[in-house]
């Protein structure tokens, strides 16, 4: 059965999230105590798809994990928050992906080891296209294989479903698969990495030009603390602000604001209500501690909404 909210579909990666909070980061060759350490389900696919399922929505993961524990503990993280994962591919050939994640006061480094989220193929993919045609949205990244990127994407293009392109981490993207996209993400370290234009000394709007010239029909960057921008193809450049939130973790903020977004476009609200609702789904995602345990649930995203800026 439809979700009245709309369906979204997510092709992409599952991580085990190995966090270590420490006071600062090390210095190069230099090693430092950490002063805790958390294992939390990951991976960007994952985060998304746990993101959208928190609001409401009917949610489809589809990614690849290994037999390991790790993989057990995963796939039950998808199950608990109420994200189908029935589809999910199951490899004894790579162990699941993991993210080795420092964690300080002010900011995150994250390293990834690919894993079983390497072994998607397009194959892999093309066989899950009926699941992707009950999508009213699929929710894209790039931590799996770019021709399992490119399958999803084609699939939804032929079916007419909206796409949405999450561009991290940054990778060059065939042209083929930017022209069938509606919506990308990038932060502006990604548009810089894509465009060749840096959006701080060359300007913001010339970056985001430069890469609506692609194909997208409209880009939506993420600018951390000051909020998000977005322009649409012949459109001008609009910009929304961020919630003054207290951080506890910035994991999986921008994972958040790409669920948000998706749940929002997938009940065919505008892209400025829709950035707004993904700002506000990021905002509170940084209160919490862990990416997928941080996801806000609906009502407390409309509470938000409702106190005004």
């Amino acid at each position: 059965m439809t979700s009245t909210h709309g369906t979204v579909v997510v092709v992409g990666s599952m991580n085990m999230d190995i966090v270590v909070k420490a006071s600062r980061f090390p210095a190069s060759g230099e090693t430092l105590f950490g002063q805790e350490v958390h294992f939390e389900p990951g991976g960007k696919g994952g985060n998304q798809a746990v993101a959208c399922a928190k609001l409401g929505h009917e949610t489809f993961m589809l990614g690849a994990v290994g037999g390991d524990a790790f993989g057990g503990s995963l796939m039950k993280s998808l199950e608990t928050n109420g994200v189908n994962a029935e589809h999910m591919k199951k490899t004894g050939s790579a162990a699941t992906g993991i993210a080795s994640i420092t964690l300080t006061p002010e900011d995150n480094t994250i390293l990834v080891v690919p894993g079983a989220n390497g072994t998607l193929t397009a194959e892999d993919v093309n066989a899950w296209s009926e699941v992707i045609s009950k999508g009213s949205i699929l929710l894209v990244q790039l931590e799996i294989p770019m021709e399992a990127v490119a399958a999803a994407v084609d699939i939804a293009y032929r079916q007419g479903i909206p796409v949405i392109l999450n561009p991290a981490p940054a990778s060059e993207i065939p042209a083929d698969v930017l022209g069938k996209i509606r919506y990308i993400t990038p932060n502006q370290t990604e548009l810089h990495t894509l465009t060749g234009v840096d959006p701080e000394s060359e300007g913001l709007e010339k970056a985001m030009d430069a890469l609506l010239a692609k194909g997208p029909e409209a880009v939506i960057a993420t600018l951390g603390s000051q909020g998000a921008a977005w322009k649409t193809r012949g459109g001008t450049l609009q910009r929304s602000a961020s919630r003054r939130v207290e951080v506890v973790d910035t994991t999986g903020a921008g994972d958040a604001f790409n669920g948000g977004l998706a749940c929002s476009l997938s009940r065919n609200r505008g892209l400025e209500e829709s950035v707004r609702f993904a700002i506000a789904v990021s905002a509170l995602a940084v209160t919490k501690f862990g990416a997928q345990g941080g996801m806000p649930v609906l009502k407390e995203v409309e509470r938000l909404l409702n106190e005004g800026e």
